[in-house]
């Protein structure tokens, strides 16, 4: 006698037993009920989760037996928010593509993007996504013009770029969501221990992830709050994420602003310190973001709804402090980030190693707050105009609502499950120093370290 379906056991199809005791799918026996369907989608989506999290078979097994699947549903249910899925699936219409690409960078900051494939969020709003692992921010760019991709992990200033047509040809492009905040950091190499003064650092080599990037307009400011002129003191390139580590361990940079897990992979290699967390230069600033042409917009609405609703979820998980061991585990394998578990777990949980000898605690290192705040796009543009990017008259407001989807964001945000935050210029401060999204010009101006300067 065969024994009962389980529904976790990945080496068999995904199915759920039917309710009349019978090993087979509850469709067998006719048109399944909306009730059958839901439940279906909830099994696969569990059944997902559990491969993701134990992928070795055997692993998985002696999980299910030492607790039980009961238990098991009840740790999923608290991890995975299937009432928000099921309540979002509803609101949505016929899929004009269901084959989709999407770009990323092997960074912990496209984490949502990331876990939502194997986690079953694509899957769960109908769609057959293809991560594609890209070599460099150029390329993202590139596949995305060529429309190789149908979205993709950017940088979150590179869709201003693009809009503006700043380094390429000139193609509307949105920010549907930010993928994370915060998630940076300067790392500087082990021989530079001694120069814990930015002010010393004059003649040195950093490296930047693309000129259109965060990475770039904090190490600038940062640079020149401590009375360093980024243009001309020291050289600053860019060098693809994947390849910072290994220049900075050959001497042909002293120092890079990027993304994590780099960062902490520097300190793991024994080759980098952690200088200064980029939380500590913005507390809550955007990083990466999840973006996306408006021409597919316009031809494929429903599509965007759905691939809005999955990502969306998806930052709702990441958002979560307790989730970020088990996320680790999801996003390490190497067809991912292809790094150590537990470099992800140090940048993930915030418990890591500085490369002093020191143990930090820092929650929130990096962080998974989706909102799309056009007042992050306008500091932006306020970077890219300080240092020469963008030159003559700039429409801040209207750049910034065309391009950032603060609407759509906040909408789908509330259906799942999300409080929306309420307007669009939220102020911050960066060094201390609060920047007010309706005084653009008057900021720029009132740094003594700019473009201007370095003439």
């Amino acid at each position: 006698m065969p024994k009962p379906y389980d529904a976790y056991d990945a080496d068999r199809p995904l199915m759920l037993r039917c309710a009349c005791g019978q090993d087979h799918a509850p469709g067998a026996h006719g048109a399944q009920t909306a009730d059958t369907e839901e439940e279906l989608s909830r099994s696969f989506m569990e059944a997902s989760l559990v491969k993701a999290l134990f992928p070795v078979d055997s692993v998985r097994r002696g999980f299910l037996r030492a607790v039980g699947a009961n238990t098991a549903r009840a740790a999923i249910a608290s991890l995975l928010p299937v009432s928000a899925l099921q309540a979002m699936a509803q609101d949505k219409g016929a899929l004009e593509k269901k084959d989709l690409k999407i770009g990323f960078i092997a960074i912990t900051c496209a984490t949502p993007l990331i876990m939502a494939e194997p986690l079953g969020f694509y899957k769960a709003q109908g769609l057959n996504v293809q991560l594609n692992k890209t070599a460099g921010w150029a390329l993202i760019r590139d596949k995305m013009l060529n429309k190789e991709h149908d979205a993709s992990h950017f940088l979150s200033p590179m869709p201003l770029a693009i809009s503006m047509g700043l380094g390429s040809t000139q193609v509307p492009m949105n920010v549907a969501t930010i993928q994370n905040t915060n998630g940076q950091a300067i790392t500087l190499h082990v021989k530079h221990k001694d120069k814990r003064d930015p002010k010393s650092w004059k003649g040195l080599k950093f490296a930047v992830p693309f000129e259109y990037s965060m990475h770039n307009f904090l190490l600038r400011y940062y640079l020149a709050e401590n009375g360093v002129n980024p243009d001309t003191d020291v050289q600053i390139r860019v060098t693809p994420p994947p390849e910072m580590v290994a220049n900075l361990r050959a001497g042909n940079i002293d120092g890079f602003l990027g993304p994590d897990p780099f960062n902490q992979r520097a300190v793991y290699d024994e080759v980098g310190f952690i200088h200064i967390l980029s939380k500590e230069i913005w507390d809550g600033h955007p990083c990466c973001a999840f973006g996306i042409s408006e021409e597919f917009i316009k031809r494929n609405p429903n599509t965007f709804a759905a691939l809005y609703r999955a990502v969306i979820t998806s930052s709702l998980m990441a958002s979560q402090p307790r989730d970020r061991e088990l996320i680790a585990k999801v996003i390490a394998p190497t067809q991912y980030l292809n790094q150590p578990e537990t470099v992800i777990t140090q940048v993930l949980t915030g418990k890591f190693a500085d490369g002093l000898g020191n143990i930090k605690n820092v929650p929130d290192r990096a962080n998974f707050d989706p909102v799309p705040w056009q007042s992050m796009a306008v500091w932006m543009l306020t970077q890219m105009k300080r240092w020469g990017y963008v030159k003559g008259e700039v429409n801040y407001k209207q750049i910034a609502e065309r391009v950032f989807l603060l609407t759509d964001a906040k909408k789908q945000m509330a259906a799942a499950g999300w409080r929306a935050p309420e307007g669009a210029y939220r102020k911050f401060k960066v060094m201390g120093k609060e920047f007010d999204p309706a005084r653009p010009e008057e900021y720029i101006k009132s740094f003594a370290i700019n473009k201007m300067s370095a003439a």
